[in-house]
């Protein structure tokens, strides 16, 4: 058996490249398709010389196969899909923007952050997002004070990536933004500070109109972990949405907020399995020996899971009493 050619796939890239050149705009879409396959760095120039092509379906199919790519030069070939007259090709550069992980393609996304069109401007924090380089910072947090709802958004994402504790005023202001999707994205961003400050700006919007916010911001305030939590946590038991009073019920568990014995106990009542499950689990994490009748009543409770929870949760309450 003959012994491979190291230089055989080099000389795959330029003789399907030459392909680049046909007239026949199907032809030049198959060579995309046939250098992207050969996934050899040789191939990355000439996919990104056909982001340029006259076709759309020629410079739609570039812009997917650059995504099995990473680097600066893959970067700047993406961007300049982004500016593509044809949407269905800009969203594609988009899409594989998203894909990137080298931190040196940062570079070519930067100057995107303020450009005139907001889809750009969103598909770049998008991408710089997931590649965390600290110089997209401030950037992303002028942006948060963009006319565009995505494009805050998205900017809201790159400092949650890039956790700095400079950014959190910035942070705590999204949470009053007027779109319910930033806001969600700005609670969930708070998680990574373990202060009061970020408590405060969670607490805060468990009062929020949209639902799905509020659970987000008990949710957070479990993970950040400061006991100041437990008392807007404890009030947000007795939301309207059974999401929410979940999500605080586990996060009084979180915190093992003994101020929060009586109003989880009442929550074993609930209609609901799952709550009773919740508040059952919550209780045994907290250890709290007032919970134990309660509890007690509850491992005879219909549900199984519920039933199993309590179990634990007296077993838990009677080991710390021991």
């Amino acid at each position: 058996m003959a012994s491979p050619d190291p230089f055989e796939a080099f000389g795959d890239v330029a003789e399907i490249a030459e392909d680049l050149d046909s007239p026949d705009a199907s032809v030049r879409r198959l060579a995309v398709i046939a250098l992207a396959e050969t996934s050899s760095e040789e191939a990355v120039a000439h996919l990104a010389g056909a982001i340029g092509d006259p076709a759309p379906e020629v410079r739609l199919q570039a812009a997917r196969a650059l995504g099995e790519f990473d680097g600066p030069d893959v970067a700047a070939a993406l961007a300049r899909g982004l500016l593509d007259g044809n949407r269905e090709v800009a969203e594609a550069a988009a899409g594989s923007l998203a894909e990137l992980r080298a931190v040196e393609a940062a570079a070519a996304l930067l100057p995107l952050a303020t450009h005139p069109q907001a889809f750009v401007r969103a598909a770049a924090f998008r991408a710089l997002k997931a590649l965390r380089a600290p110089p997209a910072l401030a950037p992303a947090i002028a942006a948060l004070g963009d006319a565009d709802a995505e494009v805050r958004g998205q900017a809201v994402g790159v400092i949650g990536y890039l956790k700095p504790n400079e950014a959190l005023p910035a942070l705590i202001g999204a949470v009053a933004d007027p779109n319910p999707r930033v806001r969600l994205a700005a609670v969930n961003a708070l998680c990574f500070a373990r202060t009061a400050e970020a408590a405060r700006g969670a607490a805060a919007a468990l009062h929020d109109a949209d639902w799905e916010v509020r659970a987000a911001a008990a949710e957070a305030l479990g993970r950040i972990g400061a006991p100041s939590a437990a008392a807007p946590l404890v009030a947000a038991l007795g939301d309207a949405f059974w999401q929410v009073r979940q999500k605080s019920a586990q996060s009084l568990g979180k915190l093992r907020a003994r101020e929060a014995v009586v109003a989880l106990v009442a929550l074993l009542d609930h209609d609901l399995p799952s709550l009773r499950k919740e508040a059952a689990a919550a209780l045994g994490e907290i250890g709290d020996p007032r919970a134990s009748a309660a509890l007690a009543a509850r491992a005879q409770d219909g549900d199984p899971d519920v039933r199993k929870t309590a179990a634990w949760a007296l077993g838990r309450i009677d080991s710390a009493g021991g």
